[in-house]
């Protein structure tokens, strides 16, 4: 592909993107947005890497069947459910995205891939097979039988996940239940009356937990696909993209007025103009901070603690074979996104139990906790970062066993210079992963409570301090760097240079 190629193809891409911005935002922005496409774009096809990834067919399918799934999945994001009245869900929730619920409901959609906020028939999104891999895995380490079929290999491990799928289905009805009484209930009863004239009727409401249960399930099945005949983590990627969905969102409440469609005049000024919107010092420090959280991500995520290991001579005849020198790379985030999203959805359930306790009640005490709880406050931190910790070790010991590598490494003949193969190895392994996993953790922890620290300090809204800085960034990244690892696989097994170095 020449040069003259290359300018022509960035120039209609770039064009498209910035009609699509100017029906959505403003003329400012899509110049903006256009002429930043073409140079990205230009950058991608002077690259031969890229253009190698689409040059190989297997790899190139691949990637269309993701998208494919992913614009699927888009599709389902934007279809309500019918008994649904728009015009009253647009006007609650315009109102309702600054309260607490618009913020939880905002908090659960963004680690699910649903979209709560909208009811839609995704919006319970992927969260309960999270909610049942974890019951699984929670039940791999005490319950014998599971723990049997964990060491079967490939075949135990299709057998857990069947047991998985089985129990998505239930906790998908139980949890949209539970949402379709909360979207139907009037508003004087404590629910968001969101119903339809006339369509408030039990068959109506089986209706929708119906639907709600077979968009998690589709989402579940459109995952495994993704798995299978595309590239990546089918269910991670359904995150990601919805995380990623709301940037645009985002990005247009922090820098343009809703009335007139253009920039606000408060970015321009120092200290803007009080209240809600973007000075020039606060979109200064969350640009600083949007990079120092990538950076700090991919270091975190990328780091590792290298043991050395020495393998053993073996002398046949008059060759030597062994004795070299190697290492074994232990993560520092073992545990990846996955304590986050865990210690989130757990903390859902003290805010919507402390929520109908005190509506029922009125205890003192539970007033005082719901309210912690609402303004997400020290004592909602103090639980997040505890349950981030507990989960951090909790699944590093799962997916960790010092004991298999040490006896692997017997077995291969390698060992640790200064332990002997077996009991000692295995304990300095252990001693060495809890370590490196309160590194981990602590990271975790801090990237967890910055968007909270975000919120209450500078006042910006909590959609856009979680994504410019928080878990949604986390997830975001983590997903990427993940994606593309399996790109490079593709790209080095034949001979091509990786996306990265490593």
């Amino acid at each position: 592909m020449d040069k003259r190629q290359v300018y022509v193809i960035s120039a209609v891409v770039g064009a498209a993107v910035g009609v699509l911005v100017f029906w959505l935002a403003s003329w400012v922005a899509a110049v903006a947005v256009g002429i930043a496409t073409f140079g990205l774009a230009a950058m991608m096809l002077n690259n031969r890497t890229i253009v190698a990834i689409f040059s190989i067919p297997e790899l190139r399918q691949k990637i269309f069947i993701t998208v494919l799934f992913l614009v699927v999945y888009r599709i389902g994001w934007h279809v309500p459910l019918p008994f649904i009245d728009q015009y009253q869900m647009l006007k609650s929730m315009q109102t309702a995205q600054q309260s607490a619920l618009g913020q939880v409901l905002g908090f659960v959609s963004m680690f699910s891939g649903g979209n709560l906020s909208n009811a839609c028939i995704f919006g319970l999104g992927i969260m309960p097979y999270i909610s049942s891999s974890i019951i699984f895995q929670l039940l791999g380490s005490v319950y014998p039988p599971l723990e049997k079929l964990q060491k079967e290999g490939e075949s135990g491990r299709k057998k857990i996940n069947e047991y998985t799928r089985y129990a998505t289905v239930p906790i998908c009805l139980v949890q949209s239940y539970f949402v379709v009484q909360h979207l139907m209930q009037p508003q004087g009863g404590g629910g968001l009356g969101w119903t339809i004239t006339g369509y408030d009727l039990w068959y109506v409401k089986l209706t929708g937990v119906l639907l709600m249960t077979t968009g998690t399930v589709f989402l579940m099945w459109l995952g495994e696909q993704i798995d299978e005949y595309g590239i990546g983590n089918g269910i991670s990627l359904i995150i990601m993209a919805g995380i990623l969905a709301r940037l645009p969102d985002a990005t247009k409440q922090l820098l343009f007025d809703p009335s007139t469609g253009s920039l606000k005049e408060s970015i321009f000024t120092l200290g803007g103009t009080g209240g809600a919107d973007i000075s020039f010092e606060k979109l200064l420090v969350l640009m600083v901070l949007f990079v120092v959280v990538v950076v700090a991500v991919v270091a975190i995520t990328k780091g590792q603690r290298r043991i050395p290991t020495q393998s053993a001579r073996h002398i046949r005849g008059r060759r030597v074979y062994g004795g070299t020198r190697n290492y074994l790379p232990l993560r520092v985030n073992q545990a990846g996104v996955m304590p986050v999203i865990f210690a989130s959805s757990l903390l859902m359930v003290p805010f919507f139990l402390l929520n109908f306790l005190q509506q029922r009640f009125q205890w003192g005490w539970v007033v005082s906790l719901y309210s912690a709880f609402e303004r997400q406050g020290y004592v909602y931190n103090v639980c997040y970062i505890a349950l981030i910790i507990f989960f951090c070790y909790f699944w590093t010991a799962l997916i960790f066993n010092p004991k298999d590598m040490a006896n692997n490494l017997k077995d291969y003949g390698t060992f640790i210079p200064g332990y002997r193969p077996g009991k000692r190895t295995a304990e300095y392994l252990e001693r060495v992963m809890l370590r490196i996993t309160y590194v981990g953790a602590a990271f975790l922890c801090v990237i967890a409570i910055v968007p909270s620290v975000i919120q209450t300090t500078m006042g910006v809204d909590y959609r856009i301090a979680s994504f410019y800085g928080g878990t949604g960034l986390l997830i975001v990244i983590s997903v990427a760097l993940d994606l593309v690892q399996k790109i490079n696989s593709h790209l080095v097994m034949r001979n091509y240079p990786g996306l990265t170095e490593d």
